[in-house]
């Protein structure tokens, strides 16, 4: 038996920088969630089907960075409804949140069929990617889980999926 979930619900995510709580609930909003919780150390973000809740580091475990090489969250990618979304939303987060973007919007049909995507990081150094994947992905023509499809692959990296 097994179960087939309806998305994920919330994440999590803990910050050293009180700036990055305005960064969370600024782009949040712009992405058309609504501020549940807003404290001196958290917010809340709900809508889109999802929620995001940033919290503040206690003071004395403020010492040690984000690393996306150490046990832990990598990143985490928002699916766009379209391709233009990408576009606007680099757009925002270069002009009104003057994030550090790891790359600007690109494609990237080596990880799936037509994906295209921008990946960023919040002030305490913690990425976020959007992407737009046209139709089923990796289930449809052309995908690795389509009718025709190589099936999983054996490994993964900046050049994409591969055996």
């Amino acid at each position: 038996m097994s179960v087939e979930v309806n998305g994920l619900a919330h994440i999590q995510l803990t910050v050293n920088k009180p700036e990055s709580l305005e960064f969370w609930e600024r782009f949040c909003q712009f992405l058309e969630m609504k501020t549940l919780i807003r404290s001196a150390d958290v917010r809340y973000c709900i809508g889109s089907r999802t929620g995001i809740l940033v919290r503040l580091a206690p003071l004395e475990k403020r010492t040690q960075l984000f690393d996306q090489d150490r046990c832990g969250l990598h990143h985490f990618c928002f699916r766009a409804r379209k391709r233009e979304d990408v576009d606007v939303i680099f757009e925002f987060v270069t002009a009104a949140l003057d994030a550090h973007v790891v790359h600007p919007p690109e494609e990237g049909d080596h990880f799936a069929p037509g994906y295209y995507s921008l990946l960023f990081e919040d002030p305490d150094g913690i990425r976020v990617e959007v992407n737009f994947i046209p139709g089923k992905g990796h289930f449809g023509e052309g995908g690795r889980l389509g009718p025709d499809g190589a099936g999983p692959a054996s490994s993964y990296g900046s050049d994409g999926l591969a055996g």
